[in-house]
């Protein structure tokens, strides 16, 4: 019996082996071509470079456009504001919206909440002409404000729904301990539900920010100003007609991906976390 659980351990362990190999072979691949000197797309199965150069990544860094500003840098801070804003817009309107569907009765609650779910089911791609007809009447085209307003709209459904959800787990005698108290409703919910809803409330922010970060179609289409071009609207120069470049587009990517991995890893205690055990003693 021993013999065989170990036997069923390493069989495990070489089938996890596998499966982890199999998932980092296609970011190895990509970390090749931004190390490897040449632009062409090597045919080979090795994930490992064979010359080590770190001129793609320079190149795509200290570019600098015709009038010498810093492209990089420029599409780095674009990116930060629309994510950031977008973050911060989006989840003070769910927030609020969520607890109030979560904690209030009132008419048209349910069928508000279904017209949410309904809007999930249509792609960015579909409403691509009214949003850029509504943004030219109110001249918000070719600004980073605009593309804020569509994504933090865009993204307020799910994360109303997904803080709906989380409030509903709450248990009310917290609230209702905090009115014994002496709390007034916005107490209540600034320092008892706010601090409970931790976890939900960082993946809630880590999906608004991913999204507005990686986003493409909408900002290549709502933003035509090269100045105002976020970072994947960037990687995009490096596409052509007739000629790829994969070494800068790969090592544009890895940079690109880098400060949504960081934010993962900053917040992952809060995406794992149980605040609310043991919150009701019995």
């Amino acid at each position: 019996m021993r013999r065989r659980s170990a036997l069923w351990v390493a069989a495990l362990h070489a089938g996890l082996v596998l499966v982890c190999a199999a998932t980092l072979y296609p970011v190895l691949w990509v970390v090749k071509m931004a190390l490897s000197p040449t632009e062409s797309l090597s045919l080979s199965a090795n994930p490992l470079p064979s010359e080590v150069s770190f001129e793609h990544f320079q190149a795509v860094l200290f570019a600098h456009d015709s009038a010498g500003r810093w492209v990089f840098g420029r599409q780095l801070l674009a990116s930060l504001v629309v994510s950031g804003a977008t973050t911060v817009v989006g989840l003070t309107l769910a927030v609020s919206a969520a607890y109030a569907l979560s904690r209030f009765k009132f008419p048209g609650k349910q069928g508000g909440m279904q017209a949410l779910l309904v809007t999930q089911m249509f792609p960015a791609t579909l409403m691509l002409v009214p949003l850029y007809s509504i943004l030219q009447r109110l001249s918000l085209l070719d600004s980073l404000g605009g593309l804020v307003l569509v994504y933090a709209t865009s993204s307020l459904p799910f994360s109303i729904w997904m803080l709906k959800g989380y409030f509903d787990t709450l248990p009310r005698e917290l609230e209702e301990a905090a009115v014994m108290d002496g709390a007034s409703p916005g107490q209540v919910f600034l320092r008892v539900v706010l601090p409970l809803a931790r976890p939900a409330l960082a993946v809630t922010a880590l999906f608004s920010f991913m999204t507005a970060w990686n986003e493409f179609i909408l900002a290549a289409t709502l933003l035509n100003d090269a100045s105002m071009f976020t970072l994947p609207v960037g990687l995009q120069r490096y596409v052509g007609e007739y000629k790829v470049e994969w070494g800068k587009f790969a090592a544009g990517a890895l940079v690109v991906s880098a400060p949504v991995m960081a934010l993962f890893f900053a917040l992952q205690k809060h995406l794992v976390g149980g605040l609310t055990a043991g919150g009701v003693k019995g």
